[in-house]
């Protein structure tokens, strides 16, 4: 008999088929049918695996697809593979008029169950080759990786059972800390570059400890840290920002308006996770209900 995420695949393949897409994408944490996928997929798409295991790919798998690692906390169906969609476009997986095919679930029900379609430039409205060109030339992947992971699982976990809301503003930091003040004393000073690099999986719990200040965290595009409690003075056009959004939201906006910066928005009210660049929002992850 086959297994329920067989059948989704073999359903998704006709669909990726139907529609032209480019790229397939399946969680893992969901199955271990990755080997049921067809040749035809193997072949002729990217093959992106997603998953918040850390382990690399087995090498038969290797020969046909890219892993990209989400965080391991709690996400909606859909906050996975637009996490995944993020990352890839950033990593050059994925470009404006991709589309791609989907195959998500929950992993405590160990099977897929949800298949989604997603045209990269009309999901990521502000997707342009500038916008790619800008986001390659002034941030290291791995560095957007670790922010964006940090940033969903201070909106999954909060800080000792509280919500916390927080901004990380990435790259460009001479212009930004110009366009900034300093709310309190930097608790950054004095630490080697080393030290204070957001990849050293040692800082991670520092940071998570000081995301109860007020103000955004500011960061090199090397990953390292500047400083802390920073306030952010720049005024986007609001006018082409979705309603409803907090001041951190404008703020991020704001800065990146005027800077070469990506902002990463953690809403202290909603839980969810949001990404700015050029003054634009470039995608929301949603926390799930609990």
């Amino acid at each position: 008999m086959k297994t329920i995420t067989k059948t989704m695949i073999e359903h998704a393949t006709k669909i990726a088929r139907a529609v032209k897409a480019n790229a397939f994408l399946i969680c893992v944490d969901i199955s271990t049918d990755i080997a049921s996928l067809s040749e035809e997929i193997k072949k002729n798409k990217k093959v992106i695996i997603v998953s918040r295991e850390k382990q690399e790919l087995p090498e038969d798998i290797k020969k046909y697809a890219h892993k990209l690692d989400v965080p391991n906390v709690n996400l909606t169906r859909l906050g996975k593979i637009k996490i995944a969609a993020a990352k890839g476009i950033v990593l050059g997986f994925f470009k404006k008029g991709d589309k791609i095919v989907a195959i998500s679930g929950v992993p405590k029900f160990g099977y897929a169950d949800s298949i989604f379609v997603i045209d990269v430039g009309k999901e990521f409205e502000i997707l342009t080759s500038d916008f790619i060109n800008d986001v390659l030339e002034d941030i290291q992947p791995e560095v957007f990786n670790a922010v964006l992971n940090l940033a969903c699982e201070l909106a999954a976990q909060g800080r000792e059972y509280r919500k916390v809301g927080t901004i990380f503003v990435l790259g460009d930091d001479e212009k930004v800390m110009q366009m900034s003040q300093q709310m309190i004393i930097n608790p950054f000073l004095g630490y080697t570059e080393e030290q204070l690099n957001i990849l050293n999986q040692e800082l991670e719990e520092t940071i998570k400890e000081f995301s109860a200040i007020d103000g955004a965290f500011i960061i090199k595009n090397n990953g390292v840290l500047v400083t802390a409690g920073r306030h952010l003075n720049a005024a986007p056009d609001i006018r082409d920002l979705p309603s409803g959004l907090g001041s951190r939201h404008i703020a991020a906006a704001g800065i990146t308006n005027v800077t070469k910066a990506i902002a990463f928005v953690v809403s202290e009210s909603s839980g969810n996770v949001s990404v700015f660049k050029n003054g634009k929002l470039f995608v929301t992850i949603e926390k799930p209900i609990d």
